[in-house]
């Protein structure tokens, strides 16, 4: 084999083994963007069961207030029939001690006075024998007589007693038979509230457990893509030079530092999408039309610091950010490779570099959610970055 066939076989093997990379490089990053789209779809869900979370979560304040003062009215219901009840049972042992104490004292008197009416004549010749005058007789017949008043008003007073209790036990238990069917509706509205809320945070803890789910997923959507992206950035394959059929060309010459898709941010620290992908550059470098077409802002965007919109006809639009400052103003036409802006750190940056965005027909350049990786796009037109 010949010096010249064995160029021409390290050339094809070359060729070959750059061909494949280029190809898996190719199905890697679709794998990517299928889960950076998962990561998305992921996350809408996310927020649309926050939303009812919030939602839900405000009803049931209201039914707690609600439930709140249901048990506050059955508290009520029922300490006023405790009492009732307590009273019931107070005036009952009154009422049974001062019953059997008019049974006693009616039957000393009744004895008493069955006494002097069998004994009576015998009582009053004594009396009358036993007295020293007629006075003294009168005098001991008349105390006689108070004793027995006595015994009797007394029984009387304990019959007053008696009957005020049994009408008192009355007047308790009409209260009673009032405040049972109260008590006992405060009691069911109580029980069915506390139900309706305890359906409500049944359906809230769910929600919130389908939430963390959904996190996870999107936790593990976002790892994937970040392993494949690591795995690119290793393969060297995303730092080839420039190849095709020169329908476009690369804004910046530097390497892509920050890829496209779901990343901790370098300033927050928070995990943010990434709608665009970041080419390195030095300050002052500059950063040209990617493809021919018509200037549709140019200026400071929030975030993106100064920056400059193409609109490339078909629907296609692209943005380049955090430029140092811009060589081009709105409605201005531009050609493939024009100097449009220079490589700098305005907004949001730690860096000179290039944040550079894709947005494809009917899609507003700006809505970051739905950007499209720039790389699959550069890649349809003929580029490998």
């Amino acid at each position: 084999m010949n010096a010249v066939t064995k160029r021409i076989l390290c050339a094809s093997l070359a060729v070959s083994v750059l061909t494949a990379g280029q190809g898996w490089a190719a199905s890697l990053e679709e794998e990517r963007d299928s889960y950076d789209a998962q990561a998305e779809d992921l996350g809408r869900q996310s927020d649309e069961l926050a939303g009812k979370i919030n939602s839900l979560s405000e009803q049931k304040r209201v039914l707690d207030e609600e439930a709140n003062a249901a048990i506050a009215t059955h508290k009520e219901r029922r300490a006023e029939l405790n009492k009732t009840l307590e009273r019931l049972e107070e005036n009952e042992e009154k009422l049974a001690v001062t019953e059997r104490e008019y049974d006693r004292k009616s039957a000393a008197l009744g004895k008493r006075v069955r006494d002097i009416y069998i004994n009576g004549q015998i009582s009053y010749i004594d009396v009358l024998f036993g007295a020293k005058d007629f006075s003294d007789f009168l005098t001991r017949m008349d105390l006689l007589k108070r004793v027995i008043k006595q015994d009797y008003d007394l029984v009387h007073a304990v019959l007053a007693d008696r009957d005020a209790m049994r009408a008192l036990k009355e007047e308790l238990e009409k209260d009673r038979a009032a405040q049972e069917p109260l008590e006992k509706e405060a009691r069911e509205a109580r029980l069915a509230m506390e139900d309706k809320v305890e359906k409500q945070r049944a359906i809230i803890e769910q929600m919130k457990y389908d939430k963390a789910t959904i996190e996870r997923k999107q936790d593990e959507a976002r790892a994937a893509s970040e392993r494949i992206t690591r795995m690119l950035q290793r393969s060297g394959l995303r730092n080839l030079p420039v190849q095709g059929s020169g329908a476009m060309i690369w804004p910046l010459g530097g390497p892509i530092t920050s890829d496209f898709g779901w990343r901790v941010h370098p300033i927050t620290g928070a995990q943010r999408f990434h709608s665009g992908i970041d080419i390195g550059g030095d300050y002052g470098d500059a950063i040209c039309a990617a493809q021919a077409g018509t200037v549709e802002y140019a200026g400071w965007i929030s975030g993106y610091g100064n920056a400059v919109i193409i609109n490339h006809g078909g629907g296609i639009s692209t943005l380049y950010g955090h430029c140092q400052s811009l060589n081009v103003s709105v409605g201005e036409s531009v050609s493939q490779g024009d100097v449009i802006a220079y490589c700098g750190s305005t907004g949001n940056s730690t860096g000179p570099h290039c944040h550079f965005e894709y947005y494809p027909p009917g899609i507003t350049a700006g809505n970051i959610y739905s950007s499209k990786n720039p790389i699959t796009w550069l890649k349809s037109l003929g580029l490998n970055p």
